[in-house]
């Protein structure tokens, strides 16, 4: 008879952290599927008490992570090798680049590539201008810009920093509350870690929840515009039973065979669908969306940073800038996980260049292409796109598709695209979520993996139920604030860390100048007697004899 199959047995090496936050999250589950009214009035309540008493906290810790993260890595800081001091990187600059971009990239820039700038064009930031005229479209080529800019991947930065250095110079767990070790010292491997890491596995499920929802509305627009099958929440209910499907399939292979493989995939049909926009498109003015765009966002960075509209007691920052400041936060954890394990042997100074430059800038190009395109067809032409978003806001990039050759070619695509992209995502952050309630094991059971990727669906479900796209903006809001608390605290952490080290190797290096000094200084000592002994014996030669030895002879060698 065979022995029966325990939860340890299925799970694996799972802990109080993982127990906590399944329970966690099935309470809301249970309470938003049982009152979605109820949940949704309590969420709207709780989110405007935090915009009202905090928002501004939102603004001012965004802004200084990024001013942070730039410091440590232009500073004597930036030197620190994330491994051994010998240690070469694991992967090929270009390569890192890469997976670095697809890693952060993903169904946001499908879903707001052309929503958010044609709806600020609806609709202009903060009351200035007029909507649907000119000025609109700058000013929301600008705000998209800004968006996806540095703050959002100051944010990836820091927390990936962060889990880098302790895994890959402390060979420590991976876990967000290993990072804390400096600031708690072994508390941190009690209640406090423990808190730490349940309150990073939350933020982290709604975070990833929020996307999976936005992907869902996103390709039930695209498959209502194909087929005719009605947009509302029937149709993502089935989407997302699907990709539920494909995301199990997925987590049963090896990882390097799934998550990779996708990964790849959607990026050579993401650089395709890019390349087709700008090749077909209006592709002067698309780069010249994208000059003047980048010269205004990094004129007028620092005052968007810190913009909160006291006077006008206005919802825009709160319903976009915060949004977005929230859902990078909620997404931290995740990308930042990934984006460190694939940096070992890099420094500090090429990490922070590389998460901070080139995915920026290539996001900015995203959104010029495909915001500069819809802006282009719809001033230009009267192509309906922004009644389109005004109607339905996954539309948009669907009506700008329609002005393009094939363009139910390139539907189909773009549909393809949001589908692997959001497997991959639940694939990865799974596997992310299954390391963090793991006690920060490599590979967590496929059961774990399962397990919470069953739970996101199910959120996703139930969010959309309760109030769409508004509750997925809600509740990524509220999850993300105490998350933004604890990483004030991880960057004091990390910052206490990397001065330890500094300090370290500066002492090491005293030490090794002093050691040289003395040496240098016994050698100068030595060499003052031999010719203190030279000056007393001039004459004496240096093979040692004397002037007057006898000779062969026997006799003097003086006359």
């Amino acid at each position: 008879m065979g022995r029966p199959v325990s939860s340890t047995t299925i799970l694996g090496d799972v802990g109080t952290v993982f127990r906590v936050s399944v329970v966690i999250v099935a309470i809301f589950v249970l309470a938003a599927a049982i009152a979605p009214a109820a949940v949704e009035r309590v969420a709207r309540a709780v989110l405007h008490a935090t915009a009202v008493n905090v928002g501004w906290m939102y603004l001012l810790v965004m802004t200084g992570f990024v001013f942070f993260v730039l410091f440590l890595g232009l500073s004597r800081i930036g030197t620190i090798r994330l491994g051994a001091p010998d240690e070469r990187p694991e992967f090929s600059f270009q390569s890192w680049l890469a997976m670095i971009f697809s890693g952060g990239m993903g169904v946001g820039l499908v879903f707001w590539g052309v929503a958010e700038p044609m709806m600020h064009f609806n609709a202009p930031p903060l009351g200035t201008g007029l909507p649907r005229t000119a000025e609109a479209a700058q000013t929301g080529m600008l705000y998209a810009f800004f968006h996806w800019g540095l703050h959002q991947w100051a944010t990836f930065a820091l927390v990936g920093l962060a889990l880098a250095y302790v895994r890959f110079r402390h060979e420590s767990h991976g876990l967000i509350s290993e990072t804390f070790r400096p600031l708690l010292g072994t508390r941190v491997d009690g209640g406090w870690g423990k808190a730490i890491d349940v309150l990073t596995v939350v933020s982290t499920v709604f975070g990833v929840a929020t996307t999976l929802g936005l992907g869902a509305l996103q390709i039930n627009s695209g498959v209502s515009q194909l087929t005719g099958i009605p947009y509302g929440f029937p149709a993502q209910l089935v989407i997302l039973a699907v990709i539920g499907t494909l995301f199990t399939l997925s987590a049963m292979t090896p990882l390097d065979r799934g998550v990779r493989l996708l990964s790849n995939a959607n990026m050579m049909l993401a650089a395709a669908l890019l390349g087709a926009v700008l090749l077909f498109g209006p592709t002067s003015f698309i780069f010249g969306v994208f000059t003047q765009t980048l010269g205004e966002y990094l004129g007028n960075v620092i005052q968007m940073s810190l913009v909160t509209s006291p006077y006008s007691n206005g919802a825009w920052v709160e319903q976009w800038t915060m949004f977005y400041w929230a859902w990078g936060l909620s997404w931290a954890p995740f990308v930042g996980s990934f984006i460190a394990r694939i940096s070992r042997g890099r420094t500090i100074r090429e990490f922070v260049l590389g998460v901070m430059i080139v995915p920026v800038v290539l996001s900015m190009l995203w959104f010029s292409t495909f915001g500069g395109a819809a802006i282009q067809f719809e001033i230009f032409e009267n192509a309906g796109i922004a009644d389109a978003v005004a109607a339905e806001v996954p539309a948009g990039l669907y009506a700008l598709l329609d002005q393009l050759p094939g363009s139910s070619l390139l539907t189909v695509a773009s549909i393809a695209l949001v589908g692997m992209f959001l497997v991959t995502s639940a694939d990865s952050a799974t596997f992310v979520l299954g390391m963090f309630t793991s006690k920060g094991v490599l590979n967590p059971t496929r059961a774990v993996r399962v397990l919470w990727g069953s739970l996101q669906m199910i959120l996703v479900v139930v969010l959309l139920l309760a109030g769409g796209l508004q509750s997925l903006r809600t509740v990524s809001i509220i999850a993300a604030f105490p998350f933004m608390l604890l990483m004030i605290l991880l960057a004091v952490s990390l910052y206490r860390d990397l001065s330890q080290e500094i300090t370290a190797r500066d002492e090491k290096t005293r030490l090794l100048e002093l050691r040289i000094e003395r040496l240098l200084l016994r050698e100068s000592e030595r060499e003052k007697a031999e010719k203190a002994e030279a000056e007393v014996h001039p004459t004496v030669p240096e093979n040692g004899q004397a002037d007057d030895a006898p000779d062969e002879r026997g006799g003097s060698a003086n006359p």
